[in-house]
């Protein structure tokens, strides 16, 4: 099976990297900064949108966002692995699941680079294709990474790929309106940026309360 996993707030927890970046990017500006506990409600949907939704409402317009993500991006790539973590149980996931022979990707909205810096630190050799925001491709919810995703790997094993035989997990409305644009079966995490209440809107095919329940689904 190919599970694809998204990675803020799936697998790892990255909003205090996230929010001090931010924070950094605003101050530099002359912008009032928020506290780290608000970025949860501002993440999913890449780093300009963060920005965005960072800065003060009459603020909010392309030219500002690109400057603040001048400062943004050189603090975030400097320190986005100081307290940032993986979810409990989630590393003991993956190597379960890689030794049982399923292949793993990541399909993230942050920039591929901070994408793969993040991946190879905390889960060296365990994922078959990393993805992240890249130029001139349309950001999750559109499924265009899942697509390059399913070539990527369709490439690696020069085989057809079955669309049955892939699950999307995530944490976010982003993530339940992704694997619905790609016709997947959705797995909502519970332990990420959104409620609970929140992903049963998004209509999942799974609600799961901690890592070890992901083995259950993919038996």
């Amino acid at each position: 099976m190919i599970i694809i996993f998204d990675l803020d707030g799936t697998l790892i927890n990255t909003i205090d990297d996230l929010g001090q970046a931010c924070n950094y990017a605003l101050a530099a500006c002359g912008y009032p900064t928020h506290k780290i506990e608000d970025y949860p409600r501002l993440v999913g949907n890449g780093i300009n949108r963060l920005i965005e939704r960072a800065l003060p409402e009459q603020h909010r317009n392309e030219a500002t966002v690109l400057r603040l993500r001048e400062y943004f991006v050189p603090y975030y790539d400097e320190h986005n692995c100081e307290l940032t973590c993986p979810y409990d149980g989630i590393t003991e996931i993956l190597h379960t699941l890689k030794e049982a022979g399923h292949t793993l990707a990541v399909a993230s909205n942050k920039y591929q680079a901070a994408t793969e810096k993040i991946v190879a630190h905390f889960f060296p050799g365990i994922f078959d294709v990393v993805l992240g925001e890249r130029e001139n491709v349309a950001r999750k919810p559109d499924p265009q990474i899942v697509w390059d995703i399913v070539e990527a790997i369709r490439l690696l094993g020069d085989k057809a790929i079955d669309k049955e035989d892939i699950l999307y997990i995530g944490d976010s409305l982003v993530d339940a309106e992704t694997a619905k644009a790609a016709n997947l079966p959705f797995v909502a995490c519970t332990w990420g940026f959104c409620t609970e209440e929140q992903l049963a809107s998004g209509n999942p095919n799974y609600i799961v309360q901690h890592p070890i329940e992901i083995l259950s689904i993919v038996e």
